[in-house]
């Protein structure tokens, strides 16, 4: 996609990215609404979400272990339909006045 037709699919003349940049997140310390179940070898689905996250949140690290960086995350699910059947996360929604912070102007 073009910036000139990312611009116009967003109808402000803004790229996408420059829309999620607006977002504001307050990390709630010491308690992550996303935790991964320890695993040796991560399952198909984790490492789906290396790719699929659209906040970016899951990485592989050295070991070869997939870990999730919360902050930032949209609350959007995607990691929810992707593990749904493996169980590979605990999802909860973050307490009242943590989390995402969507801004749209």
């Amino acid at each position: 996609m073009t910036d000139a037709m990312d611009a116009n699919a967003t109808g402000t003349g803004f790229k996408v990215e420059e829309k999620l940049f607006q977002n504001r997140y307050l990390v709630d310390v010491g308690r992550p609404h996303i935790t991964i179940k320890p695993h040796d070898v991560p399952s198909k689905a984790l490492l789906a979400l290396t790719h699929a996250c659209p906040a970016g949140c899951y990485s592989k690290n050295d070991s070869g272990q997939v870990e999730a960086t919360i902050d930032g995350c949209l609350e959007c699910g995607t990691c929810r339909v992707i593990t749904a059947k493996t169980g590979d996360i605990e999802w909860n929604y973050p307490r009242g006045g943590f989390g995402v912070l969507f801004k749209f102007g």
